[in-house]
């Protein structure tokens, strides 16, 4: 009886978290839907992006979906466990169940057919460098977005600094400043090829690979207390039943 009497506390205060964390992410969601053109003149006054950058809307359903999602599980979980409601209870283990399955999915989709997730990321690499060689040096906006990025990240552009070449910035054999190491004189092919500064797309997947063990441990985590979190519902799910006999 006192096991099953911390078990329902755990269970409470596990899942009142999730359920005020959905609350936030809800409101998040709806105040960017509604808001979404302050939001956007709020980030340009930080840095100057262009509009097409943030699709703000899309977002703003996700996060609305996520903290539904969220509430609805923490609302199962708070009162299956207080009130011993075995439809709540079972509710609660579906719903974390298919989650879990989903993650486990993913994760095995990612591992097997990693020739299909380097050939999506090739794809974009070429989409990337038509997008730079088009309009760096001729679209303010996008010209902007890049340097900002590449001074933040000390990186060159998507790959390298061959993404720049034959773009509007490059008419004059020039490149942008971020790839060359010099801060002296103007950044030259000769200057950018012996920086041989590396790209933004190429310091994103050495920052993944740095980071991977707690990267790997923060998924472990979440999938622990997701088994853990079906596995108490279902003892408080049992209990429920012999009491109610």
């Amino acid at each position: 009886m006192c096991c099953t009497g911390f078990l329902k506390v755990m269970m409470f205060i596990f899942n009142g978290g999730i359920f005020l964390a959905g609350l936030v992410i809800l409101g998040v969601g709806i105040w960017v839907t509604v808001d979404s053109d302050s939001l956007l003149s709020l980030v340009e006054n930080v840095v100057k992006l262009p509009d097409e950058v943030f699709k703000l809307n899309y977002v703003g359903y996700m996060l609305i979906g996520v903290g539904a999602v969220l509430l609805i599980i923490g609302f199962l979980g708070c009162c299956g466990a207080v009130k011993e409601s075995r439809c709540m209870l079972l509710t609660f283990f579906s719903l974390v169940l298919i989650i879990f399955i989903v993650e486990v999915a993913g994760g095995i989709v990612l591992f097997v057919f990693t020739d299909e997730v380097d050939q999506i990321f090739n794809n974009l690499e070429n989409d990337v460098r038509t997008e730079i060689q088009t309009n760096y040096g001729n679209d303010t906006e996008k010209t902007e977005l890049w340097d900002t990025a590449m001074e933040q990240f000390h990186c060159c552009g998507y790959k390298n600094y061959t993404d720049f070449y034959g773009s509007p910035f490059n008419i004059g054999g020039e490149y942008p400043p971020p790839c060359c190491l010099s801060g002296t004189g103007p950044c030259t092919l000769d200057t950018a090829h012996k920086s041989n500064v590396k790209g933004c797309f190429v310091k994103l997947v050495e920052l993944l690979e740095e980071n991977s063990i707690i990267i790997a441990g923060v998924a472990i985590g979440i999938a622990s207390l997701e088994i853990a979190a079906m596995v108490v519902s279902m003892v408080l799910y049992c209990n429920a039943g012999k009491n109610s006999k």
